[in-house]
């Protein structure tokens, strides 16, 4: 009999929570054979077979969180010793940072740190309460129904959306109110659940009387980010720029390549022309793109960009990196910026996508927000931050027009990046935007 445990699923994953078993006790297995489905606090994963054989035994169950290196399941393995997997091999997809990694070029320069700054914190940064009130109606009603977080797993999600179930209109029945496959199924056949409902406005019923209050456990993508943004904003002083930007010959300009043959089949956005330009502007200010080695007390400059696009999920908001996004063409970055997005909201991202980050856009202009201060994400030196496109007064060229306005900001480590540099990046990434021709070269 031979024994597997769950492996290390990429970097900093200590743990990860049991979903689903894809095989049963007494199932014969192949070699690379999917056996479970699993979520840490980066990504779900299908685990395969490092055997072929028959299941013996199955050490936990779904809904078990266990860590790395514990028992997972064990096989009556083929033959004298069965077909193995080489030990310590680890399947390609949960080989953390499969993209470049840092070469002979990556350069390493000795600085003295700037006198550090305290974080610069507006109202809007701190934790505001949550205020739901019962008695809303019309758009405000359903505005708070779409901000109703749900406790499901993604094969629930999945069921619901097949069933046409509406999760957040109700309750769940598994530990800590969590969704049910029970629970879908039968609100789809029109069965009260035994959890009771929401209300119409997101209120949830089945609170404790007593205090009327219900509690989410922090666990997965929440509690990694909670984790994260502490660590960041404890470590590194972290200060943010703003500019305003007319943003018309961008906007002219995704129009015209969303037509073009080059770009067939591509979703063209000005997120990919965002990104764009922050690569090239990286290539003429190399200390955006690098981290703080508080041990080696280094500054370690990457000579390659994993850049991050803060992606919202129905399990939180995540951060896949498109691995050494400066060496690909406006068209390559599109089509990977569009199979990055669509892979992170379908729950397929895996540790890779998620690992070995450089530099981060979150694009904060999709929710109609003009503007924000985002912390950074931990070991990078700069986030970008990309507002909502306005139409707007603006003086042009002489005359006050109409034009496409938006606002961009970077918060950046002030360990690292000066005022100066701070501004100097992001007077390129703004200039670029207005005059966005210099963005279209291919290569």
């Amino acid at each position: 009999m031979a024994d597997f445990a769950l492996p290390d699923l990429g970097e900093g994953l200590t743990e990860a929570e049991i979903l689903r078993w894809l095989v049963a006790v007494g199932d014969r297995v192949t070699l690379n054979q999917p056996i479970v489905e699993v979520e840490t606090a980066k990504a779900a994963v299908e685990i395969p077979s490092p055997y072929a054989g028959v299941v013996k035994t199955l050490h936990h169950s779904a809904g078990d969180t266990i860590d790395v290196g514990a028992p997972l399941i064990s096989f009556d393995v083929e033959g004298e010793s069965g077909t193995v997997r080489p030990e310590g091999e680890q399947p390609a997809e949960f080989l953390v940072g499969s993209g470049p990694k840092p070469s002979a070029r990556t350069r390493r320069a000795r600085v003295a740190p700037v006198a550090p700054m305290p974080p610069v914190v507006t109202q809007a940064d701190r934790p505001q309460p949550a205020r739901v009130a019962a008695a809303a109606v019309g758009e405000r009603a359903e505005r708070l129904v779409a901000q109703v977080h749900v406790l499901a797993k993604p094969p629930v999600r999945k069921l619901a959306r097949d069933l046409g179930v509406d999760l957040r209109v109700i309750s769940g029945t598994g530990a800590h109110a969590t969704i049910t496959r029970a629970d879908v199924e039968a609100a789809a056949a029109g069965v009260p659940s035994p959890g009771g409902a929401r209300s119409p406005v997101g209120a949830v019923i089945d609170v404790d009387p007593a205090t009327r209050e219900r509690r989410i456990p922090i666990k997965g993508v929440r509690k990694a980010t909670a984790a994260a943004m502490v660590q960041s904003a404890f470590t590194a002083p972290q200060v943010s720029e703003f500019v305003t930007v007319d943003v018309t010959p961008m906007m002219e300009l995704v129009t015209r390549l969303r037509a073009h043959p080059d770009f067939d089949g591509i979703a063209v956005s000005p997120l990919l022309l965002v990104a764009r330009s922050l690569v090239l502007a990286i290539a003429r200010h190399p200390m955006i793109n690098s981290s703080w080695d508080d041990e080696a007390q280094e500054i370690v400059v990457k000579d390659y960009i994993n850049l991050g696009i803060a992606t919202a999920t129905e399990r939180g908001l995540i951060v896949p990196n498109i691995k050494d996004a400066g060496r690909l063409s406006l068209p390559e970055l599109g089509a990977a910026l569009n199979r990055l997005v669509a892979s992170a909201r379908a729950g397929r991202a895996t540790p890779s996508d998620l690992s070995r980050g450089t530099v981060t856009i979150t694009n904060v202009g999709v929710f109609g927000v003009d503007t924000g201060t985002p912390i950074l994400n931990p070991g990078e030196a700069a986030i970008l931050c990309f507002g909502a496109v306005r139409d707007q007064p603006w003086v042009h060229e002489g005359r006050i027009e109409i034009r496409n306005v938006t606002q961009l900001a970077v918060t950046f480590d002030h360990r690292i990046v000066d005022g100066q540099l701070g501004s100097e990046f992001l007077a390129d990434v703004a200039g670029q935007l207005a005059d966005p021709w210099q963005l279209v070269t291919w290569r």
